[in-house]
């Protein structure tokens, strides 16, 4: 895949130095929103969430938000998750060429989340591992391993 250096408008909007804020850059790509609005709502839910003995912390938008808030935040926006990976599966959709469908998509790859514009990867660094492979004795590059997308719901 193609990669495209995008900070998702940080920059733009006064932030400096890097952060745990693939989330909020993912979603501000994705969905065209001005990253200082996704960072608002995103701190937002997070300052609503519980914590508990497993769930320490809470979310923040430039060091890391868990998946529930998210997941939140982009159904109220009426996107759609898609998931590619079921327990037992293992990996059947990688981030290369042809594995994903066109369009503006929020990625899920381990620990991480990219946005993927028109088949263009859009962050801050390349998120491709191609790692060698063989299936019936053919060998091939193998790009990382999608949990899942997100898409807009039509």
């Amino acid at each position: 895949m193609k990669f495209q250096y995008n900070d998702g408008g940080r920059a733009e909007a006064g932030y400096k130095g890097t952060s745990g804020d693939c989330v909020t850059r993912a979603i501000a790509i994705a969905t065209s929103k001005p990253y200082q609005e996704v960072y608002g709502a995103l701190n937002k839910l997070g300052k609503a969430e519980r914590t508990g003995s497993r769930k320490k912390g809470k979310s923040s938008a430039r060091n890391g938000v868990y998946k529930g808030t998210y997941h939140k935040y982009l159904a109220s926006l009426g996107w759609q998750w898609t998931p590619t990976m079921h327990i037992g599966s293992g990996c059947t959709v990688h981030l290369i060429d042809g594995e994903l469908p066109g369009g503006r998509l929020i990625v899920s790859v381990s620990r991480h989340l990219t946005a993927v514009v028109d088949g263009v990867i859009n962050d801050t660094f390349d998120q491709q591992r191609n790692t060698l492979i063989v299936e019936d004795g053919v060998q091939r590059f193998a790009g990382r391993c999608v949990y899942g997308y997100w898409t807009q719901s039509r």
